[in-house]
């Protein structure tokens, strides 16, 4: 090598790094150590390839050198061994190496290090000012490649925490969803204050990616007292950073080590903010701020949107419950049981109902459902019934009433189509059942057993004529059981074979009233994710 020469260049150009020098030679070691260490790299110095191989071996994830220079002429292996050994290493693949020889130096030893994983070829005797520019450029490409690597395996975790505070259906799997979001995308413990959609402040903590989160009540002014760090009454994101005193003022409960980044947003003026926080040194740059700050805005966004639905799901639950008959009416020779069970608090809102009606023909009973789920569906629910006991009670038939159900429904809701089926019980002991469309009656005979009625007209809501009901006899001893699809509708079975399973659990079940209706919701109502309802009666 040459003398060392004095060498110039800015220092922003050369970045400090670790450096492992691999050359068996002392005084080519004691050189590259020098020029290094002088323009401010920290060196690792070894003599031999598995010497070099072995520091790497042996050190904790995370504190890899930043480059290898490696010579090519090795007394235990060759330059171009070790490269290959450490670029088909998946711990040490992201090594830039650096390979110098001063007899291996002809265009094939160049193809062949650059080859076999060198990432640039020096020749010796080598000038101070061309390896650091080497060294600088070298670290400059991988910086920008980890960098890279390191953006794409955030967005990839930011995309799947977006998608998972977006899918969360209840609070738990929100605030699961936001903090461990955040703690996947800047791999560090998280924290998170914000309403519930039920109105509770709550506070999360997860001490990192995969860890179990942490959920308890605070106060209710907390989240205003963060937002006002930097928010105020604001909407958007904003980003505030917290001494740990001042975090530990606000949450002494919290675990988040040192300074704390704090990311509030609000998507609407009044409404309750999300405020995420994590440390500070989690942060390293503006890519990781935007990452806080999207997702930040994500989970106020999908906060908000829970909220929302939740509201129009109680609002639409308290909408069908006030629709619904309070009681049944008392005839003589008839005992009436029945059920209602709303579906699961996610779900959407249906519209099933039921209804008993004394009419001056006898007793009617009806159970319809409204085809769709939404609040649309209870408010439509809740006009066929109102309007199905007018017309009943003005003494029309079981198929004029559908008749006339028909002709309203076209009038003010068109395109709305609706289930119903009636059953006129009279005074003589018949039963006049008229089915527009609906899971078939089941009919308990004390002699025949039970069995289902199957004739039935169209849909409500198809402008298409309703026939005469199907007279039956009704002996002492009789029941009868209408139910809404929600009880017996199963995706992966089909309905037959449903109705086949309700008529044998009918069978073999008890016959008083109340225990059968117990009986089917344990059977068969678990889990739903529609709104049953069923009605029965027995003829004494």
């Amino acid at each position: 090598m040459p003398e060392e020469q004095a060498v110039t260049g800015s220092a922003e150009d050369l970045l400090p790094a670790t450096v492992l020098v691999v050359d068996d030679n002392e005084t080519n070691r004691y050189l590259l150590t020098s020029w290094l260490q002088r323009a401010g790299h920290t060196v690792i110095a070894v003599g031999t390839g598995e010497e070099g191989l072995a520091r790497l071996d042996s050190a904790p994830a995370g504190t890899y050198p930043d480059l290898a220079i490696i010579d090519v002429l090795l007394p235990d292996m060759s330059g171009f061994e070790v490269s290959e050994r450490l670029k088909g290493s998946p711990r040490t693949a992201h090594l830039p190496v650096i390979q110098i020889s001063a007899a291996a130096v002809s265009p094939e030893h160049h193809a062949e290090g650059l080859r076999r994983g060198a990432d640039a070829y020096l020749d010796q005797p080598i000038d101070p000012g061309e390896l650091l520019a080497t060294v600088t450029a070298t670290l400059r490409y991988a910086r920008a490649r980890r960098r890279a690597e390191r953006l794409a395996q955030r967005l990839i975790a930011l995309n799947s925490a977006t998608l998972d505070v977006y899918s969360a259906v209840g609070f738990h799997s929100f605030a699961s969803a936001a903090i461990g979001g955040a703690a996947a995308v800047l791999t560090s413990p998280a924290s998170a204050v914000f309403f519930s959609p039920h109105g509770q402040a709550v506070h999360s903590m997860i001490e990192g990616p995969q860890s179990t989160v942490r959920t308890h009540p605070v106060p209710p002014g907390l989240p205003d007292q963060l937002a006002a760090r930097c928010l105020h009454e604001e909407t958007g994101v904003a980003i505030t950073r917290l001494s740990a005193g001042q975090w530990r003022a606000l949450l002494p409960a919290d675990r988040l080590p040192g300074k704390v980044a704090l990311a509030v947003a609000r998507t609407k003026r009044g409404r309750p903010p999300v405020c995420l926080a994590v440390p500070a040194t989690a942060l390293h740059g503006t890519d990781d701020e935007q990452f806080f700050q999207q997702l930040a805005n994500s989970s106020a966004l999908a906060l908000e949107a829970l909220r929302t639905y939740n509201e129009e799901h109680a609002l639409g639950l308290a909408l069908q419950r006030s629709f619904l008959p309070k009681e049944m009416p008392a005839v003589p020779g008839v005992e009436l049981a029945f059920r209602y069970l709303p579906a699961s608090e996610h779900a959407e809102i249906g519209g099933d109902f039921y209804e008993a009606v004394q009419t001056v023909n006898g007793l009617l009973l009806a159970i319809g459902d409204v085809v769709g789920h939404s609040l649309t569906a209870a408010t439509v629910m809740g006009e066929v019934r109102h309007a199905l006991r007018a017309y009943a009670i003005e003494g029309h038939p079981p198929h004029l009433v559908l008749q006339r159900l028909e002709t309203l429904l076209r009038q003010s809701q068109p395109g709305i189509t609706v289930t119903l089926c009636l059953a006129l019980i009279t005074p003589d002991r018949r039963l006049h059942i008229a089915n527009a469309g609906h899971i078939p009656p089941l009919v308990i005979d004390p002699r025949n057993g039970p069995r289902f009625h199957h004739p039935h007209g169209p849909l409500l809501g198809l402008g298409l004529p309703h026939p005469p009901p199907t007279v039956l006899d009704a002996p002492p001893g009789t029941r009868l059981l209408m139910v809404t699809d929600g009880l017996i509708e199963v995706r992966t079975t089909s309905l037959d074979t449903s109705l086949a399973e309700l008529r044998d659990t009918v069978a073999d079940g008890p016959a008083g009233l109340e225990s059968m209706c117990d009986l089917l919701l344990a059977r068969f109502g678990q889990n739903k994710d529609d709104d049953i309802a069923l009605i029965t009666a027995l003829f004494a």
